[in-house]
């Protein structure tokens, strides 16, 4: 099995820049896909990107395409996702996800392909 633990998260004002991070622990860190959610008051949890398990192929939700970035390193156990020009929109707890059971050149879209999740980290952005 596979254990996530989620930082980053905080407090910005429209406009500025955050770093989440993703620690993985358990089943080796290159045979899963990532993923990163997020869940607003009220709303259903959605996918924000995700990156395959070598991390040449990436998704993105249309929301955030241009202004976050996914990115893993295999040898550190760790996936980021970097978010910039953050809008109060973006306001959520953002959780990490492995997708256990993808292949080599792809990642999951849905929950239901997530096996594992972190405990997610809040993420506030003021106007």
């Amino acid at each position: 099995q596979v254990q996530l633990v989620e930082s980053g998260g905080g407090l910005v004002q429209a406009g500025g820049s955050l770093r989440l991070s993703c620690a993985a622990s358990g089943r080796a860190f290159s045979t899963y896909a990532m993923g990163w959610f997020r869940q607003a008051p009220g709303k259903e949890r959605t996918i924000v990107a995700a990156i395959s398990k070598y991390g040449p192929y990436s998704y993105y939700a249309d929301s955030v395409k241009g202004r976050f970035s996914i990115s893993r390193d295999n040898a550190k156990n760790t996936v980021h996702l970097q978010m910039n020009s953050l809008k109060p929109e973006d306001t959520a707890v953002y959780y990490c996800a492995a997708d256990l059971n993808g292949g080599s050149n792809s990642y999951g879209l849905q929950e239901y392909e997530y096996g594992s999740w972190g405990q997610g980290t809040q993420v506030t952005v003021s106007s």
